[in-house]
């Protein structure tokens, strides 16, 4: 079995021995290549150049932003039948996906648990989305959530560490400086429904949509790896309705409101239109502003390793 490891240098929750203690483990049961990333796109390219030469397993060695790398360069060429397995060890703030996949966020159990999915070759089929060209595999956003992570963004190039703590910092800001009179977002869906008046949109592929701390939010609960897109799309922004609209989301039995929020699943596609350029997130992942954005669901787009009691039951 060919394996490529693709490691980011900077991941929150991994020292540099660790990284190395990880791979050896790895070692013991793949024909192993390691990388460290040295910048942006660096993982996509790696991940790209593994699904053409015929390597069997990329591995993901960091948090959600160096996933979605991963994700997109073994998309590169669309969905087909040899594209290598996705194996996850979560090294980042929140690592979404991997928890949304019932693997463990503790690095060295995560790592235990891929051994044991390399071993007996098991896989989980997953679903990913598009927006544009760009895949995610958990969320995508436009407006307050993505400025968000756009204001977190801008704190790590400065310097700062990415903890839940700046990104509840940042969240205030940003909502100090949103314009909470005024709604700039519509959002079609492929009935031809047109959704007005809407702060800021929330795309997602599985649930939940994210976390703040240890706990979830459930914006779209019964949005899974195998259905269409769930959507969120915010109505209302005054601060006590934020506040006790996610404290509904939160907990194993999520409220959802109709009030302040539209709220649709199992969506095979979603265009969100802004009347100007507006912050635009994939997965954590900051991208340029954008003024329109079309998601789609893609079925079946992936083989993630996983170990024998962690395929999903439909496996």
């Amino acid at each position: 079995m060919r394996a490529l490891v693709v490691t980011n240098p900077h991941a929150t929750a991994t020292t540099h021995r660790e990284r190395d203690v990880l791979a050896h483990a790895l070692g013991g049961v793949a024909d192993l290549e390691v990388v460290g990333t040295a910048n942006r796109g660096h993982a996509a390219a790696l991940a790209c150049r593994a699904m053409r030469n015929g390597t069997d397993v990329v591995v993901a060695l960091g948090g959600d932003g160096t996933v979605n790398e991963v994700i997109n360069g073994l998309l590169t060429d669309g969905v087909h039948d040899r594209i290598p397995a996705l194996g996850i060890v979560p090294a980042g703030s929140t690592n979404v996906f991997a928890r949304a996949l019932g693997l463990p966020n503790d690095l060295f159990e995560a790592t235990g648990s891929l051994l044991e999915g390399l071993r007996a070759g098991t896989r989980r089929k997953v679903s990913m989305a598009l927006a544009d060209d760009r895949y995610f595999c958990f969320s995508a956003g436009l407006g307050y959530d993505a400025a968000i992570v756009h204001g977190v963004e801008r704190k790590r190039r400065q310097g700062r560490r990415s903890t839940h703590t700046l990104y509840a910092r940042v969240g205030v800001r940003e909502f100090l400086r949103t314009d909470r009179r005024h709604p700039t977002l519509h959002v079609e869906l492929p009935d031809g429904t047109r959704i007005d008046d809407v702060f800021f949109t929330v795309l997602t592929n599985t649930d939940p949509w994210t976390y703040v701390g240890n706990q979830p939010l459930h914006p779209t609960p019964n949005t899974t790896f195998d259905t269409g897109l769930g959507l969120y799309a915010r109505r209302r922004m005054s601060a006590l309705g934020i506040l006790f609209s996610m404290a509904r989301l939160a907990g194993p039995r999520p409220r959802i409101g109709r009030r302040g929020a539209f709220v649709a699943e199992d969506l095979d596609g979603v265009t969100v239109i802004a009347d100007e350029p507006i912050a635009f997130q994939v997965d954590g992942d900051a991208l340029d502003t954008r003024s329109k954005v079309t998601f789609r669901t893609v079925p079946r787009a992936l083989d993630v390793v996983v170990a024998p009691d962690e395929q999903a039951p439909q496996d």
